[in-house]
Parts: structure tokens; sequence; C-alpha cells
């Protein structure tokens, strides 16, 4: 089974933007701005089989999610 890979982007309390991947134990990147740090992380998510990116918001709210590749479980309907 193809391996997933999970990006998610934060806020920092300075006012930039992390991107990090799920599990790992370090920041993959830090922007200055929202739109570079979602741009880096689409980037990363799609060199996997299967990717998500996962953005929030400043309250670390949930704002969206990116899905990439192919669905190994697609929903029947």
């Amino acid at each position: 089974m193809p391996r997933h890979k999970t990006c998610h982007v934060t806020h920092r309390t300075d006012g930039g933007w992390n991107v990090k991947v799920e599990n790992a134990s370090r920041l993959s990147s830090s922007h200055n701005s929202k739109a570079e740090a979602i741009a880096h992380a689409k980037e990363s998510a799609k060199k996997k089989a299967l990717g998500e990116v996962i953005i929030h918001k400043q309250d670390s709210t949930i704002q969206t999610e990116h899905p990439y590749g192919k669905d190994p479980y697609p929903l029947e309907g």
C-alpha cells in the first residue's frame, strides 16, 4: 500500500506560517505568507502517491483539506 503524506499549514505566533508533515519531528518549512506555505505544502503532498494538505486558520481550526492521488478506498455511489 502506498504511503500517505499529510502536510499541515499552521499559523505562527509571529504572524508567519509553517508547513509540517504529520508525525514528523521537525518543520518542513517556514513562510512569511499563508499563500507561500500552501504552495509549498501542495508541492510536497503531490510528490507521494497519496497526499493531503490540511490548511488551518489562525485560531488552529481546519479551514480546508486538499487530497491528492488515487484513493485506494473510493466511496461507491
